[in-house]
């Protein structure tokens, strides 16, 4: 982790830093909740030019955007650091969250928004055009793509779905069956929309003055396309939850794999919630941000209730005030030593 002073112990340590771990870390600092965003630095968007579709902010840099809601956070005395979660144990009543170097701080409740891997098809030059003109989902950039020559490569179970989407956007869609052939009835659909498509593997791509130019299949054809849409496995990052009991699991769209949650984020283990591509692979920016707040809103509910079992068990039981005061007076420090 950074050196940035950090509590020993924190109401809540969210588990990355993008939009889903920020929106929940707003939320939860403006209950005066003391928070901990531990982010790796590695967003997913990283490679877009901007963020489409997000409302009043459409077409922001994806560091200008986590740059403006960092700055929110830390504004309500939340500490947000860099550096990598290694593991997550069970400590007493809450967990112990121990970084890379070596930290650990304690957490009364843990929200997990570590998004996701996109694992590419192995097909030459695809990393080096990943968010440039090697793309995956309409809905970021689609409009940017309108009316170009797309190819849309045939690489999972959602790949016919992408092409008959991308068909909205243009009228030349190219589908590449590579390793995923569309059955009978997706040949169908394809050619009614006007889909052309490439029988065999794909070897390469063709690129000419840092763009995209073709695709050249196995057998040496070149079509010349400008962009390709694949669909990635969608990895969760989560190994760090294993201590825990939590595993990813397939999502049942087939992309890959998630944390499984109810509609409120919270994971079959008591006192975890998640939020983000972690849980929902789909989730674009505006999603995750909205599913981290009511996470967050969740969790404070639950801190809410926990603390006002202690208050009623402290009513009947002085000894047990006494601890209780002392509990609070500990939390409302770390509070008042907040950045």
């Amino acid at each position: 982790m950074t050196d940035r002073p950090m509590n020993d112990g924190y109401d809540v340590v969210i588990v990355g830093g993008g939009a889903a771990g920020l929106s929940g870390a707003l939320t939860l600092a403006r209950a005066r909740r003391s928070v901990l965003v531990i982010d790796a630095g590695a967003p997913r968007n990283t490679p877009a030019e901007g963020v489409r579709g997000l409302p009043a902010l459409d077409g922001i840099a994806p560091t200008e955007y986590l740059a403006r809601v960092r700055a929110e956070v830390r504004g309500y005395g939340a500490h947000v650091v860099d550096g990598e979660v290694e593991a997550v144990g069970r400590t007493g009543d809450g967990f112990a969250v121990t970084s890379a170097d070596g930290r650990t701080v304690r957490a009364r409740r843990l929200l997990v928004t570590s998004g996701l891997v996109d694992e590419l098809p192995n097909v030459p030059g695809l990393r080096d055009r990943w968010g440039r003109d090697v793309l995956h989902c309409p809905y970021c950039h689609g409009w940017e793509i309108r009316d170009r020559a797309v190819g849309v490569l045939g690489c999972g179970p959602l790949s016919v779905h992408q092409a008959l989407l991308l068909r909205q956007w243009s009228a030349d869609v190219t589908f590449f069956a590579h390793t995923v052939p569309p059955t009978d009835e997706e040949a169908e659909q394809l050619a009614a929309r006007g889909i052309r498509v490439v029988a065999g593997t794909v070897a390469s791509l063709e690129v000419a003055g840092d763009r995209l130019v073709g695709v050249r299949s196995a057998d040496g054809t070149v079509v010349e396309r400008a962009v390709l849409v694949v669909a990635p496995r969608m990895v969760a990052r989560a190994g760090f939850l294993t201590g825990l009991g939590l595993w990813p699991v397939e999502h049942p769209s087939g992309a890959g794999e998630h944390i499984p949650c109810d509609p409120g984020g919270a994971t079959d283990v008591a006192g975890v919630w998640v939020a983000g591509n972690v849980a929902d692979p789909s989730a674009q920016v505006g999603a995750a941000a909205a599913a981290g707040a009511a996470a967050a809103i969740r969790i404070n509910a639950d801190l809410v209730a926990e603390e006002t079992r202690r208050a009623v068990a402290a009513r009947r039981d002085p000894f047990s005030a006494e601890h209780e005061a002392r509990v609070c007076a500990s939390v409302l420090g770390d509070r008042r030593h907040g950045l």
